[in-house]
This record gives C-alpha cells, sequence and structure tokens, in this order.
C-alpha cells in the first residue's frame, strides 16, 4: 500500500491553504474535547455509511481547490457569487452535508462557551479538514492513512460557482489540462498522480465515465462490459459505479490502498481523467512513471 506517499500528498493539500499562525494546538484551550468529537462523529458516519469516507473526504478537496480551504462549499446559497454545489459535474453528487452540520452541533456543545454568545467556536473549515481525516483513516472500514492537520482557518462567507466550474478539475480533461488545473494551484505532476489516488475509494456517476466505455479504446474490455450493464448509451445518468473496481470485487469498494494505481496499469480506469494519466504519450509526460512507482510501492 502506498500509503506513505498518498498521505505525504493529502497533507500537501491541507498545507496549500495553511499559514504561519495555524496550529495543532488552536483550540486546546477554548474547545478541548474539539478533535475528540470530530473523531467520535465520523466514527459513527463511517459506521452508518461506509460510501462517507469517500464524500467528505472529496467534499474537502473541492472545498480546497475552489477558493482555499475555506468551508465555501457548505454555503447553501443563491445569492453574490451562487452555490458552489451546483458547479458543473457536481450537482446532487456532492454528499455528507447533513454529517458536517452535525458534527458541527456535537463540536459547539463542547466548547467552552456557548455557540451562540459570539459564534461558533471552531469553524467548519477545520471540522471538515479534521473530518476528512478521520475518515479515511477509520481502521475499522476504510484503513487509510493519518495526517497532522493545523488548526485556526477562518470561513468564508460567500461562495462561488464561478471559480468551482472554473478551477475544479473535470473527469473529461486529458494530462495537459488536469496539469494545468493543478499547477494553478501550487501542485506538481507527483501532487496530482497522487492526488488522483484518493480515487481508490468512492464511486462515480455513470455520466461522467460514460464516454470512456463506449468510446474509448484504452479500456479492459472485460471491464468495459460490466460497466455497459448499469451505465447503457441513454439513461442511467446517476447509476454508480466503484471508482476502483478491483477492490470491488473484494466486496470492499470503500478500502483505501494502491489498487487505484495498478488498475490503471491493466486499463482499468473508471474516468478518462483517470485513465490518461498512464496512457498519455505526450512529450515530457511523466505520469506514467509516476503511477508505476506507487502501483509498486
Amino acid at each position: 500500500m502506498a500509503s506513505s506517499s498518498l498521505s505525504v500528498v493529502l497533507i500537501l493539500c491541507l498545507a496549500a491553504a495553511a499559514l504561519a499562525q495555524l496550529s495543532t494546538t488552536f483550540y486546546d484551550k477554548s474547545c478541548p474535547l474539539a478533535l475528540e468529537k470530530i473523531q467520535n462523529s465520523a466514527a459513527t458516519a463511517v459506521k452508518n455509511d461506509r460510501r462517507m469516507a469517500a464524500s467528505l473526504l472529496r467534499m474537502h478537496f473541492h472545498d480546497c481547490f475552489v477558493q482555499g480551504c475555506d468551508a465555501s462549499v457548505l454555503l447553501n446559497e443563491t445569492s453574490v457569487g451562487g452555490n458552489e454545489r451546483g458547479a458543473f459535474g457536481k450537482v446532487g453528487s456532492l454528499r455528507g452535508f447533513e454529517v458536517i452540520e452535525q458534527i458541527k452541533k456535537d463540536v459547539e456543545a463542547g466548547c467552552k462557551r456557548p455557540y451562540s454568545n459570539n459564534g461558533p467556536v471552531v469553524s467548519c473549515v477545520d471540522i471538515l479538514a479534521v473530518a476528512a481525516r478521520e475518515v479515511t483513516n477509520n481502521r475499522a472500514c476504510v484503513g487509510g492513512p493519518s495526517w497532522e492537520v493545523k488548526l485556526g482557518r477562518r470561513d468564508s462567507t460567500t461562495a462561488s460557482a464561478t471559480q468551482a466550474n472554473q478551477n475544479l478539475p473535470v473527469p473529461f480533461l486529458g494530462v495537459a489540462g488536469l496539469n494545468a488545473s493543478f499547477v494553478s494551484k501550487g501542485f506538481n505532476l507527483t501532487d496530482m498522480v497522487a492526488l488522483s489516488g484518493a480515487h481508490t475509494i468512492g464511486r462515480a456517476q455513470c455520466q461522467n465515465f460514460r464516454g470512456r466505455h463506449y468510446n474509448e479504446s484504452n479500456i479492459n474490455t472485460t471491464y468495459a462490459t460490466k460497466l455497459k450493464l448499469n451505465c447503457p448509451q441513454s439513461g442511467g445518468n446517476t447509476n454508480l459505479a466503484p471508482l476502483d473496481d478491483d477492490t470491488a470485487v473484494a466486496l470492499n469498494p470503500d478500502l483505501f490502498n494502491n489498487d487505484y494505481f495498478i488498475n490503471l496499469q491493466s486499463e482499468k480506469g473508471l474516468l478518462h481523467s483517470d485513465q490518461v494519466l498512464y496512457n498519455a504519450t505526450a512529450a515530457g509526460c511523466a505520469t506514467k512513471d509516476i503511477i508505476k512507482s506507487f502501483a509498486s510501492s
């Protein structure tokens, strides 16, 4: 399992928006039970629904990629900047908002001063960041890596549907488009491939991978046949398929390991933007070698 490589880059995702004043002990005095409350609530959420691990990790990625780890993805507004939940490819696919809301209530109930006195003690973005770690690291159901989360971020008061549409990488991009998107956030090719490895858990909607198994040649024929069973050429747009096929065979598509990278070598990447990382032939493209490295770790 390439947990060390993946966890390093998951840390980078958090660190990208980190400032000098952030600290792992930020809430030790104002809300000493905060981390314990988040851990317990996250564990309950995954126990009730294993898919929640991928959902909260994805929500955290979405939040950090749009405006920089500020909880804007949690805002459900139609004024000012719009609603990030309705950005391209995200309509109906982002889930787990009620889990974060419940964690928020549990955390604030254990803080030293009431929530109503002067706003929240613990920011929503910090809750989302820690929750993403806790569900990924859930030993009972997911078994992914852990990482240090520095705390003290502030919440945004506005969302931006425009920035979400412009900044979030879509599943139809080639390597050049993906690279441009990640470079704009300060990531290199290794970061991009490792962050894509979060697709070792979770599922995708048929509308986001239909073109791959009907129109592309760089796909395992047996795998393509299986995908066609629940993703027809028309209809069934919201039907789901595991992002990590080999783990799904083991009846646990929510197990965090390096099978995602192994699958790409067998042309079993579910999304175009996944498989192209291994099959791209552009001059100077190093993503194939990075995938081989992670697959063999």
